[in-house]
C-alpha cells in the first residue's frame, strides 16, 4: 500500500489574496475554487495521474476565522530559477512578502520571508543556469 503527497493545505484569512500571491511566486495558476477556499498549482491532477507517479502536490488555501499565533511549523523553501536569491527577494518583496527573523541568525545562505498573512517560507540558493566566460588568450 502507498500513499501520494497531493495538496499541502494553508489556514488563512483570505484564500484568494495568498493563492494570487503564491501563483505570482511560484508560476502556479487557479485549478479550483469553491467557498472560501483556492486550489492552485503547476497542473490539474487527475486520479489516474497521481496513482500512475508521484507528481507535485497542489496546494489548498482554506479560509478560517483564527490567525496565525506562532512560527509555523511547517514550511516552504523555494528556489529561483532564472534569477539570483537576491533579485528573487526583491521581487517577492514587490508581490508583499516581508523579511522575517525567526532567530536564524545573520550568516545564512537562504533568507527567511513571510507571505502577506504571516506564512514563513525560505528563499534558497538559485538553481539559475550560470554563464561562464571562456577567457581568450
Amino acid at each position: 500500500m502507498t500513499s501520494r503527497f497531493t495538496e499541502l493545505v494553508v489556514d488563512c484569512h483570505d484564500p484568494e489574496r495568498l493563492a494570487a500571491f503564491w501563483c505570482e511566486v511560484l508560476d502556479f495558476t487557479v485549478i479550483d475554487r469553491s467557498e472560501g477556499q483556492v486550489e492552485i498549482g503547476s497542473w490539474e491532477p487527475t486520479v489516474e495521474a497521481v496513482r500512475a507517479r508521484q507528481m507535485p502536490p497542489t496546494v489548498v488555501f482554506i479560509r478560517v476565522p483564527e490567525g496565525k499565533t506562532v512560527k509555523n511549523r511547517l514550511h516552504l523553501d523555494v528556489s529561483p530559477i532564472d534569477a539570483g536569491t537576491d533579485d528573487e527577494v526583491v521581487r517577492l518583496l514587490g508581490l508583499g512578502a516581508t523579511k522575517v527573523d525567526v532567530g536564524q541568525g545573520p550568516a545564512r545562505s537562504w533568507v527567511v520571508m513571510a507571505d502577506p498573512e504571516g506564512n514563513e517560507f525560505d528563499v534558497l540558493r538559485t538553481l539559475a543556469p550560470t554563464t561562464h566566460v571562456t577567457p581568450t588568450a
